[in-house]
């Protein structure tokens, strides 16, 4: 897969007069938001990547994610630069293939960037590698692959779907007698029963019941069988990722007249999008409980967000601020514009960025999630996931067809984190 870098910011850098140098860099599935070089430092070049223009139906497709790392750029850029610093952003299109995230890596290397920032990729097996050999910090990924959280040159802004499960776990043994859980049946599956066990454990409340699943079904009646006779009719929950819809379509079919079973998910599996392609106060995600890492889309935290996009994105319907993938493409931009603001050097490199990192750059997202730091002592320091520092989820619940928060404050899951098996 091929591609030519792609002029996409109508906004000049202010204070400075350049052009766009003739004869576009080419990259493989990549482009760059173009700019002058100018302020009191030279240009940060980053890159983000995301699945975008897969022709496999089965590839998940985040074309909201670049799309916003641009938006991104183009408001720091027309309102100062970081620190004077303008900010230049290349993107590439993964696939959702381990070959395209390693190409993505490796073009990452080569144009000497100063992070990879705010990317989704289930490939961490195959890109974190090319980072490592070339030094490159992975700031603020999506938490799709476990090397997010074990690389020493990563720097998550999210808890992971452990987190997620973690906390999940907590969320329904309030109101669940008995939970069905229907998981992947693989090896990133396995550990899902242990971890939302330990919420329920904790609660009082029987394990769940583990339903295994194929990840490639177009329907999934027998699973939606098993999970609603072994629930009881009480709850049944569903972490699939994109299947978790034809899941619940299966489901649905099967609930008795009149019997409505609690169902439930997490975000990656669940969102806003989601909700509101299938149905909205009609979906058969009305009334489900869901847990996320950040407050729910129509907090006012993320008014700032909002605005940048109504303004900078020019109606770019690529991205939507309800996704979580993009809240999370503009929570790691945050924090790099942190990193690069610590570093007094005119030349922003990936070595300066690890070590303001490092030594403890604290990152205020405006509470959307906690002030995130890195430093060794800041760490979780699991063997399972040894790179997270956010350990809080958030519980919120389908109401009228829109996520809304079930608890206002955060939920701390540390100690679930730290011991999953509850014991």
């Amino acid at each position: 897969m091929t591609g030519r870098l792609r002029p996409t910011s109508p906004r000049p850098f202010p204070r400075v007069i350049g052009a766009v140098a003739a004869g576009a860099l080419l990259l493989t599935g990549c482009g760059i938001l173009p700019g002058s070089s100018g302020g009191s430092g030279g240009p940060v070049t980053v890159m983000t990547w995301a699945p975008d223009r897969s022709a496999d139906i089965n590839a998940v497709k985040m074309a909201g994610v670049p799309a916003m790392a641009r938006t991104y750029a183009r408001w720091v850029n027309d309102t100062g630069g970081i620190d004077g610093r303008e900010l230049r952003v290349l993107v590439c299109d993964e696939g959702d293939t381990a070959l395209g995230a390693e190409r993505c890596a490796r073009e990452a290397v080569k144009e000497k960037v100063a992070a990879v920032v705010g990317s989704y990729s289930r490939h961490g097996q195959s890109f974190m590698p090319a980072l490592e050999a070339g030094g490159v910090p992975y700031i603020g990924g999506y938490g799709a692959s476990t090397e997010e959280f074990s690389s020493y040159l990563s720097y998550p802004v999210n808890g992971g779907q452990s987190a997620l499960l973690a906390g999940h776990g907590r969320q329904l043994a309030g109101s669940c007698e008995r939970v069905s859980l229907v998981r992947p049946d693989s090896i990133g599956g396995d550990r899902m029963p242990q971890l939302l066990n330990s919420g329920l454990l904790a609660a009082g409340r029987p394990e769940a019941a583990d339903i295994l699943a194929p990840e490639a079904l177009t329907s999934y009646d027998e699973q939606a069988g098993q999970a609603l006779e072994q629930s009881d009719g009480s709850c049944v929950t569903a972490v699939l990722g994109t299947r978790t819809e034809t899941f619940f379509d299966s489901f649905r079919r099967l609930e008795p007249d009149g019997e409505r079973v609690r169902v439930s998910s997490v975000l990656g599996s669940v969102s806003q999008p989601l909700i509101d392609r299938t149905g909205g106060r009609k979906s058969p995600f009305e009334g489900a409980f869901v847990t996320g890492w950040y407050p729910d889309a129509g907090d006012a935290r993320w008014k700032t967000m909002r605005q940048v996009i109504r303004t900078y994105a020019f109606g770019d319907n690529r991205i939507d601020p309800d996704d979580t993938a993009v809240q999370t493409t503009w929570i790691a931009y945050t924090a790099l514009r942190a990193a690069v603001a610590a570093i007094d050097d005119d030349t922003v490199t990936p070595g300066r960025v690890i070590a303001a990192l490092n030594r403890g750059t604290e990152v205020d997202t405006g509470g959307l999630t906690p002030t995130l730091r890195w430093r060794f002592r800041d760490l979780v320091g699991t063997s399972g996931h040894p790179r997270i520092v956010n350990t809080k989820v958030t519980f919120q619940v389908v109401r009228e067809g829109r996520l809304t928060a079930q608890k206002k404050d955060f939920v701390d899951v540390t100690d679930v984190l730290t011991d999953p098996a509850g014991g």
